[in-house]
């Protein structure tokens, strides 16, 4: 008589692989360490194979274990969204929802929403990934991110949220040394600060209401990095100018700490999006906390006026 897959044994050998020690396993699945290490000595016995190698020092996955790791994910997050639908068709949201967001406007604008949607949706666990770099949704299984782009073609889904504008500043102290500046040609000659991921690489675009559009190359930075944050300190001790968007600056804009150096030139404006994995069922969590950020994020609590 053919025996049923050991379903519980995979999805403890996933959560194992992920946590990286029986014992972490053993805490986040709320099981005994025991529980748990026979769990994975049933499925090495079943298969006739070694899943981790181990050591007085670390566990690490062998070749089989390596290979059969992202079909036993699938089992573990096949049955979390079972037991997450049920529970959302009695009316009680919940289970994971993965969200992917840049750095800066994560922590700055985003942060500070999510616990009145958690109050209001206790059971939803939100994961939470920071990363200033492109990252592929899809591939890395998130349920949305939030964008800041003038979005090409794409096959991802989108909701637009608002229009995020972006100013070039510069601290009080720069302007005194330096001087305002009247065109945007003449960024040739002051200190650039670079945020490395910027959508037009070392060309900025502006606009003015009469003269129109105009693109400007940037000289050689004097400092360049890969989160916009960083380059805050140098920006308000004076050490340069910069573009970035309005709400990483509107405080500083209000207190003087930072200034506007460029007149009526504008610089080109973002959008800010939600994108989501094209073809999917959303789960009602994951649809929830997207309408909860469009209606947020559409008042602009950063603007400066």
């Amino acid at each position: 008589m053919k025996k049923l897959p050991d379903f519980e044994a995979w999805a403890i050998f996933a959560t194992v692989a992920n946590e990286g020690s029986f014992a972490q396993a053993a805490q986040r699945l709320g099981l005994s360490q025991a529980t748990v290490s026979k769990a994975i000595a049933r499925l090495e016995e079943r298969s006739d194979s070694t899943l981790f190698h181990r050591t007085s020092r670390q566990m690490t996955l062998t070749n089989t274990g390596e290979a059969v790791l992202e079909q036993a994910q699938a089992l573990l997050d096949q049955g979390a969204e079972i037991e997450s639908e049920i529970a959302e068709q009695v009316g009680q949201l919940s289970g994971v929802v993965r969200v992917s967001a840049p750095m800066s406007f994560g922590v700055s604008s985003l942060a500070p929403l999510l616990p009145a949607f958690m109050e209001r949706h206790p059971e939803v666990e939100l994961n939470i990934h920071f990363d200033d770099s492109f990252v592929d949704i899809v591939a890395e299984r998130f349920d949305l991110a939030l964008r800041i782009s003038r979005l090409e073609d794409s096959t991802l889904l989108a909701r637009h949220c608002c229009e995020i504008r972006t100013v070039l500043v510069a601290a009080p102290t720069y302007v005194e040394r330096f001087g305002l500046l009247k065109h945007p040609k003449d960024l040739l000659t002051h200190r650039i600060l670079m945020y490395v991921y910027h959508r037009r690489g070392m060309q900025w675009h502006f606009m003015h209401p009469e003269k129109g559009r105009y693109v400007q190359a940037l000289p050689e930075p004097v400092m360049r990095v890969n989160n916009a944050n960083g380059m805050l300190p140098a920006l308000r001790a004076g050490l340069g100018v910069t573009m970035l968007p309005e709400f990483l600056v509107a405080d500083d804009l209000r207190t003087g700490a930072l200034v506007p150096v460029l007149g009526d030139w504008q610089a080109e404006p973002a959008d800010l999006y939600i994108v989501m994995p094209p073809g999917r069922r959303r789960p009602a969590r994951v649809n929830a906390l997207i309408e909860y950020l469009v209606a947020q994020l559409r008042e602009e609590p950063w603007q400066i006026n």
